[in-house]
């Protein structure tokens, strides 16, 4: 069990995880080499150590105050809409949340006022997205590889995170619309941070200290 001045942060696997690690190592809080199978995983840092979790479960243990703070996707915490404190934009991760749609495909509808069917991990920011255009859609929610929907005929469309594009073009999509810029930021638990507050201002601190490369 944690001490009451220590600190545990979230961190998500995937595509945020080498950075993440990275910048805590660079601020002098790297997780221990050697952790295993281990999901809580100590710091060189004494006060701190680090829960390894799902990307989408970040915010839920943040939120919770099983995690005093956690770095996450702003895509995450949009969609999720969770009751946390955002203290510090991280400024690494950068992608955006986009509609795609196959190169031949009709868009911004379809023939026949047929209602476009889409693909998404994304339903809530999806639906407030196509509602503000006053456009209807038909919300379809995957948890696998969006982009091989169009092509299986599950949908007409996708939502979905892009970095390079790669993935679309090599299954024939096409951006549209940029939905959401997206990036790593470190959120905080309400609580925590108030009782905390010095560790906190700690590690932010650090945290800023050590940004690279257009990094803040």
């Amino acid at each position: 069990m944690r001490s009451r001045a220590q600190l545990r942060i979230a961190l998500a696997k995937g595509r945020l995880w080498e950075e993440a690690i990275a910048r805590f190592s660079r601020a002098g809080m790297a997780p221990v080499s050697d952790k295993g199978r281990r999901l809580l995983v100590p710091s060189e840092d004494p006060g701190l150590e680090f829960l390894e979790v799902k990307p989408g479960d970040v915010p839920i243990y943040v939120e919770s105050g099983a995690a005093d703070l956690g770095v996450t996707g702003t895509d995450v915490l949009r969609e999720g809409n969770p009751d946390v404190l955002e203290p510090l934009e991280l400024d690494f991760g950068r992608c955006r949340l986009v509609v795609a749609a196959p190169a031949a495909a009709p868009y911004p509808s379809l023939p026949g006022g047929i209602t476009p069917r889409l693909a998404t991990k994304y339903p809530r920011l999806a639906r407030a997205h196509f509602a503000a255009l006053g456009r209807a859609v038909e919300i379809i929610e995957v948890g696998g590889s969006v982009e091989v929907a169009p092509l299986l005929g599950l949908s007409h469309w996708i939502v979905d995170l892009v970095d390079t594009g790669d993935t679309l073009r090599a299954n024939g999509l096409v951006e549209h619309e940029t939905i959401l810029e997206v990036s790593a930021v470190l959120i905080a638990n309400r609580a925590s941070q108030k009782l905390k507050l010095d560790r906190h201002l700690d590690v932010m601190r650090r945290l800023e200290g050590t940004a690279v490369n257009g990094e803040r």
